[in-house]
């Protein structure tokens, strides 16, 4: 009597499918722990990485000044009363640095050769033109090549000399009262200090270039040591290399960034940070899926280091500055928020400041998550498509 054919089970496909899906992930982990080995056994990139997110995190949140400090001022004193001392004596550190007195011919001279940023030019006969209800006319001296100092600085003068001259005239300062009182809150930076500010943005930004430079450099490197080739006679895909490459860097750029986050920005400087880390690190790792990606396609048109550097200045520059976090994207052209808008430096920015000064959640940011997921999905099949093809030519 025949037997009848024994037909596969239903079964077996999924055990082979999770077969093929386990040896995957092994190789993607594989291929990420040499990737991180070759990271550590690289002196300049680790230097790299601990610099921009320590020292130069902490520069750029504290080289700031909050206000005026140390303005270089010299006074033209040719009127030599009892006002002009006054208005001289009401300069004073630490907004100004102790005036010094000079020479109508010294002005041009000493601004030339960059000494002061200020010079106040005081004419003869001040007081008495004053008392006697006349509108005398007082030169300030600006160097504008000094741009904080000088717009600041111009403001401050201005405002000094209008109320010592006002509080002599009427003997006791006094303030007009205005028809409006108008109250001014501070929301999220009430002392508006320019630290809290200046050292998330470089974190965001160090975010951005940390994950382009690393990715780029490591597949830079084993071109130039000639070990692609090694890999592509491994049973491995390009896919698993890409994946590889990703998850190592973008895993070395979230432990820097939340070292600095905690180190650096919250106990050295003294941000507070409103939101959660945790949310945060969750959009940065959408965020690094894309720009990783973006590292390896550059990567892959650049023939050497030097050519990537300069890929790296092209890119890095608009992406920072249009982003939003140097100057509102409200302000710019109308063409040019619908460009950034798929740059995923946009959505992170935006992501970025909700949640670290805002303390925003889940229901605000999810819009700009899917930005990152979608963006990042679309660079890295570009990514693939190219370092597909670059592998193909080398075989």
């Amino acid at each position: 009597m025949n037997r009848p054919l024994c037909r596969p089970t239903c079964c077996a496909v999924p055990e082979i499918n999770a077969m093929n899906l386990r040896r995957h992930l092994s190789n993607i982990f594989r291929l990420g722990i040499k990737e991180l080995w070759s990271l550590w056994r690289d002196p300049m990139m680790l230097v790299l990485i601990v610099y921009t997110t320590t020292l130069a995190v902490y520069t750029a949140g504290t080289a700031q000044p909050e206000t005026l400090r140390n303005v270089p001022i010299a006074i033209v004193d040719e009127d030599d009363s009892a006002l002009s001392q006054r208005i001289v004596s009401a300069f004073y550190p630490p907004q100004f640095l102790p005036p010094a007195i000079i020479g109508p011919h010294q002005v041009d001279p000493l601004l030339d050769a960059g000494r002061y940023t200020l010079v106040l030019h005081i004419p003869s006969h001040y007081q008495r033109d004053v008392l006697a209800g006349k509108v005398p006319k007082v030169q300030l001296n600006v160097d504008a090549t000094r741009m904080s100092q000088a717009f600041v600085g111009n403001g401050a003068v201005q405002q000094v000399v209008q109320l010592e001259t006002a509080e002599f005239v009427q003997r006791f300062r006094s303030v007009t009262p205005q028809p409006v009182d108008l109250t001014v809150r501070s929301r999220f930076n009430p002392s508006l200090t320019p630290a809290w500010f200046g050292s998330l943005m470089e974190l965001i930004n160090i975010v951005t270039m940390l994950s382009i430079i690393l990715t780029g450099a490591a597949l830079i490197r084993e071109r130039e040591h000639g070990t692609v080739e090694h890999l592509l006679v491994m049973p491995v895909t390009p896919g698993e290399i890409m994946l590889a490459k990703v998850w190592s860097m973008a895993l070395v750029v979230l432990v820097a960034v939340f070292v600095s986050l905690t180190v650096v920005i919250r106990w050295a400087i003294g941000v507070p940070i409103e939101g959660s880390i945790g949310l945060f690190l969750f959009g940065a790792a959408l965020h690094l899926f894309a720009t990783t990606s973006m590292g390896i396609f550059m990567a892959t048109v650049a023939r050497s280091m030097p050519q990537f550097g300069l890929l790296m200045v092209l890119t890095m520059m608009p992406l920072e500055m249009l982003s939003g976090g140097v100057t509102p994207r409200e302000s710019m052209p109308l063409w040019v928020q619908y460009v950034m808008a798929l740059a995923p430096t946009t959505h992170f920015t935006e992501l970025s400041q909700a949640i670290l000064y805002r303390g925003a959640g889940l229901s605000v940011v999810w819009q700009s998550l899917v930005w990152l997921l979608l963006i990042g999905a679309v660079l890295f099949t570009f990514a693939l498509k190219r370092f597909r093809s670059t592998i193909t030519r080398m075989v």
